[in-house]
């Protein structure tokens, strides 16, 4: 039997990752065993997950809660899961899904499943962040078409902005004049005057 270690990520400085460290603890990893990467898992540069593997031997064994934590990212989870199993000669173990312990069944069959059930899992993982980023979009979609406005809110106009705009019109004013009459940059003035023609436009 090899090191014990264990692997905890938390997407950001904010989020705290005490649940998983008391579950590797529980396990019977030592608190200087642990490595803790607070950043998203869309990929493996993890300057903590990059140690953990540098010290990584044959037959040493890596707890992790759940598979998310190991990363986000299918294909890449995948490939990191033959690195430690098949490049290193390490196990793992996923706490949340026992039957992710590459320990048990040594064999072709026991290999199999493992692998299987990993694909599996992983898929319907990056699956679900695809439908809540679709989700996300279309909710923004449906807000915007009822009227609800995103970003950075415009100033109001200013209150001689429709004389101004008159006399820009009429060309009585340079449009370099107009945006100096109301205070704005010459391109911030066009615009107005445009989305205010809008505005104005009657509908049929």
């Amino acid at each position: 039997m090899g090191n014990i270690y264990g692997y905890a990520r938390v997407s950001s400085r904010e989020q705290n990752e005490d649940r998983q460290i008391i579950a590797l603890k529980e396990m019977g990893v030592q608190e200087q065993n642990i490595f803790v990467d607070k950043q998203s898992g869309k990929n493996f540069d993890r300057p903590q997950y990059k140690k953990l593997i540098r010290k990584l031997k044959s037959d040493d064994l890596i707890y992790i809660k759940s598979i998310d934590r190991l990363g986000r990212n299918y294909n890449e989870i995948l490939e990191q899961w033959k690195v430690i199993t098949k490049g290193k000669g390490a196990d793992l173990y996923i706490i949340d899904m026992p039957i992710l312990d590459t320990r048990r069944e040594k064999n072709l069959l026991g290999t199999f499943i493992s692998d299987l059930v990993l694909t599996l899992l992983s898929y319907v993982a990056e699956n679900e962040r695809a439908n809540i980023r679709q989700r996300q979009a279309e909710g923004i979609a449906l807000a915007k078409a009822r009227g609800v406005h995103f970003g950075r809110t415009s100033n109001p106009l200013p209150e001689n902005f429709y004389d101004v705009y008159q006399q820009w019109k009429l060309k009585k004013l340079t449009i370099k004049q107009a945006a100096l009459e109301c205070g704005m940059p010459q391109t911030t003035f066009f615009e107005r005057a445009k989305a205010f023609e809008k505005s104005t436009i009657p509908k049929d």
